[in-house]
């Protein structure tokens, strides 16, 4: 699992949320069957590997510093490069089953300056086709759906989320549901995304 999380200044709204939703994500996924490995980077305008390839047994407690503006572009740019020279060097039987990549924003791109929409949706094009990556995209307080599709993410894994206590919660809760769902298929196999019920949830509405 390969995480995007922004850490703009106005993530601060919903920082103790997000680092809550965080955690329980990563506890529920650890108890999964199989194997699973985490890389969270984190970005505003910058772009940090926070980790890369850690156990998720091992994975230490998110605490999220909210600064700066939105480089989203540059920073799923950047994050789909380095994740792909990272499996490319490892022999064929180390390489992950599953790679899924989630990203968490909750602004729209405001400061990219190496990666444009068209060059980002290009490469999650191809790592979906040649790959068979999966990319997540949750986005609270915009339109998730429009923007993850711009960006070349399917409109059944892209899920609006308010930025509330409700909103974070349920949008996580719908995301480890969903990685549990694809982490148990056979790779080629057809995993149901984001349903009706998860999106009402998501809006902080009662289910």
């Amino acid at each position: 699992m390969a995480v995007l999380l922004d850490r703009s200044g106005s993530m601060e709204v919903i920082k103790s949320d997000t680092e809550g939703g965080f955690n329980a994500f990563i506890a529920e996924q650890a108890k999964q069957p199989g194997e699973a490995k985490v890389t969270l980077a984190q970005f505003d305008t910058e772009y940090e590997i926070v980790y890369a390839n850690r156990p998720i047994t091992g994975v230490p407690r998110l605490e999220l510093q909210p600064r700066s503006m939105t480089a989203l572009n540059d920073a799923l740019g950047r994050l789909i490069t380095d994740v792909d020279a990272e499996l490319a060097i490892l022999p064929e039987a180390e390489r992950p089953g599953h790679v899924i990549v989630l990203v968490m924003t909750d602004g729209l791109e405001n400061a990219s300056v190496e990666w444009t929409h068209e060059a980002v949706r290009a490469a999650v094009t191809r790592q979906e086709k040649e790959y068979a990556w999966d990319f997540v995209f949750l986005g609270a307080n915009i339109d998730a759906v429009a923007v993850g599709q711009n960006l070349g993410f399917s409109a059944d894994k892209s899920l609006t989320y308010a930025a509330s206590d409700e909103g974070v919660a349920s949008a996580m809760a719908s995301t480890t549901a969903y990685v549990s769902r694809k982490r148990g298929a056979p790779l080629a196999a057809p995993v149901a995304g984001f349903s009706d019920e998860d999106r009402v949830g998501a809006s902080g509405q009662q289910r």
